[in-house]
Parts: C-alpha cells; structure tokens; sequence
C-alpha cells in the first residue's frame, strides 16, 4: 500500500494531470501529509487496519473533503493519475478491478459546487 500510495504523490508532483491536485494540497497541510494520511486510510478502506479511524474517529471521505472544492475534471485527474500508479505498481487481478471501481465510486461522489476557494455557488 505505501508504494502504491508514494507512486500516486510522485506522479501528482510531476505528471501534468496533477497541477491542480498539487495546488488544492498546498491550500492544506501538503503532499506529504496527504501521503501518510491516504496511507491510513486506504489500509482500512481495502480491509485492512483501520488506521485513519484510530487516528480521526471516522472513515468518512465526504467529511474529510468537505472544505475542498472538488470539480469532476479534479476527480478525473485523481482518478487518472492512481489508474496509472496501479498500473506501474503491476498490480491487477480481480480484486484491483474491485478497488478501481470502489475508488471511481467514491472519487465522484466528493464532486461539490464549492468555487476555486471552497465557497458554495450562488
């Protein structure tokens, strides 16, 4: 998980795709926080320890993202950049179709209409 996790943030660090993923971390604590924190909770998410619920108290994606305005060329581009860490990783088989498809699922649900700075449309 952590080198599918670090080969996601390199290539959102370099791959062009990752411009503006890179500028919404920045607004936040930063890529390497984001690091560890979608390490612990990409453990639970997958069945494993459930380290982000032990830290944070809950698993919940949408309240995680709440403040961070999320459009679906955003949720695209994540989605993108972790399709070509999996491929890079050569992780496949039956259970990564299952994971791709949980992450689409979950990616575009965290779509919002906050604007550029995380405020609502009027």
């Amino acid at each position: 998980m952590r080198g599918l996790v670090d080969c996601f943030y390199d290539l959102i660090e370099t791959d062009p795709r990752g411009e503006a993923l890179l500028r919404l971390h920045f607004r936040g604590h930063g890529v390497n926080h984001a690091r560890e924190e979608q390490f612990n909770f990409l453990c639970g998410f997958l069945g494993g320890r459930r380290h982000y619920l032990e830290k944070h108290g809950h698993m919940d994606v949408r309240l995680m993202h709440a403040h961070v305005p999320i459009s679906a060329g955003d949720a695209e581009d994540w989605l993108a950049l972790m399709d070509r860490a999996i491929t890079e990783m050569r992780l496949s088989g039956p259970q990564v179709d299952k994971m791709r498809l949980a992450f689409r699922r979950v990616a575009l649900t965290l779509v919002n209409d906050l604007g550029e700075w995380g405020v609502g449309s009027a």
